[in-house]
């Protein structure tokens, strides 16, 4: 018996299917390449420097040293600003930090085109060595001495000091200010022996040791001197006890007569 002639079971033809998965699979990656290009010509479009410059600045903050120009100037040191999407913020950030007066800056990036400057600036407290500044925390910072209101305190001291100093004009100055009195300078030399000048023009030598005792004693002989108090031109308190008094030129020769 021939064997084609027993089967006579229907056969089914796998290629119309085949061919429609295939039709699928390629529609799918054309859209993916389609998806793909569109992509790479949008990001490329949103990093062109021509596209999408960042040519606006908006600068907020309570702001009394630092101006807008100031600010132009740190970001043109830069050379050129990228896009909104190739410029790095930490980059602008720096570059506002170097700003004297600059305590923190914080920066975003608006779309398209903007760059949003949020500035803090430092506070005086004390002038530190003649030619810097100090904040609050004795930490020392740039900034234009002459663009300050007020009178500020002036403080001495050798590098890494600035806290010390600080701390020590804050402890004292109200025992002093409780008698009329202003430090105007507070100086710790290279040998570590403190000096203080008063806003009257008295010098104070502390030297190095026993400082709050010194400077309690000192309190305690200005209350004594009475209305001679203005005529000292300095009082050395290196001493474990009692302090040496000297007077202004013309109330030593009165001194003097005295003593004869």
């Amino acid at each position: 018996m021939d064997e084609r002639a027993l089967d006579k079971s229907p056969r089914v033809s796998k290629h119309p299917f085949l061919k429609a998965h295939a039709t699928g699979i390629g529609f799918l990656l054309v859209v993916l390449l389609l998806v793909g290009v569109l992509l790479y010509m949008t990001i490329s479009w949103m990093w062109d420097d021509q596209r999408l410059p960042l040519s606006k600045m908006v600068v907020q903050g309570d702001l009394h040293h630092v101006t807008a120009k100031d600010v132009q100037r740190s970001l043109a040191n830069l050379g050129h600003l990228g896009t909104f999407m190739s410029q790095d913020v930490d980059t602008l950030q720096k570059a506002v930090l170097t700003i004297p007066w600059v305590a923190h800056a914080s920066i975003r990036k608006q779309w398209p085109d903007t760059i949003n400057v949020f500035l803090t600036e430092y506070h005086a407290e004390a002038i530190w060595n003649g030619n810097e500044l100090l904040n609050n925390q004795g930490k020392v910072f740039n900034g234009d001495i002459g663009q300050l209101q007020g009178s500020r305190v002036k403080l001495y001291g050798p590098k890494g000091t600035s806290v010390q100093v600080l701390d020590l004009w804050k402890e004292i100055n109200p025992k002093f200010h409780r008698l009329g009195l202003n430090i105007s300078s507070l100086v710790l030399n290279q040998r570590g022996a403190w000096q203080i000048i008063l806003g009257n023009g008295v010098r104070l030598e502390l030297g190095k040791d026993a400082l709050h005792e010194r400077i309690a004693r000192f309190l305690s002989l200005y209350k004594q001197l009475g209305t001679k108090a203005d005529k000292v031109s300095y009082v050395d308190l290196r001493y474990d006890t009692g302090a040496a008094v000297g007077w202004l030129p013309n109330e030593e020769s009165k001194q003097e007569s005295k003593n004869d």
